[in-house]
């Protein structure tokens, strides 16, 4: 299990949310799209609970208050520890595993090659031109 390495995505699509390092993710088992309802999720999620840190005092140090939930069709891990309570962070972790996998459904569509229209190539050496010679009367002015 890869936590947070950029090398150990290399060559994954940046939309996975891969290239930052300190994000959670193993391999994904199934590609998308992925189930959104939360009885399918609660199914196919491990719940880990442990000890969160920070402040919250005695209570939230001595109970198992954070939840990480994994997503092993995805591969996609999230975590919660925002507040005191094992239920709530529970909903929060499932709330942001439900947005992580809507991100990883959109499949983006496919780009169709064209070519400029001649419209567009005038535009663009008009511009140039006019550039060029913006450029040239920038230049030192001879006394003669």
């Amino acid at each position: 299990m890869a936590w947070g390495h950029c090398n150990a995505f290399a060559g994954w699509p940046a939309r996975l949310g891969l290239r930052y390092a300190g994000r959670m993710m193993e391999t994904p088992r199934h590609l998308p799209p992925y189930r959104l309802d939360r009885a399918t999720l609660e199914r196919e999620c491990t719940l880990d609970t442990f000890r969160a840190s920070g402040p919250g005092g005695q209570n939230l140090h001595k109970t198992e208050s954070a939840v990480r939930l994994r997503h092993p069709p995805s591969g996609v891990v999230v975590m919660a520890s925002d507040t005191r309570s094992q239920t709530r962070n529970r909903e929060i972790a499932f709330e942001r595993l439900i947005e992580r996998l809507r991100r990883l459904n959109v499949v983006p569509k496919k780009r169709k090659a064209t070519k400029p229209s001649r419209s567009a190539k005038k535009r663009r050496l008009e511009g140039k031109r006019r550039a060029g010679d913006t450029k040239r009367l920038r230049g030192r002015i001879s006394s003669d």
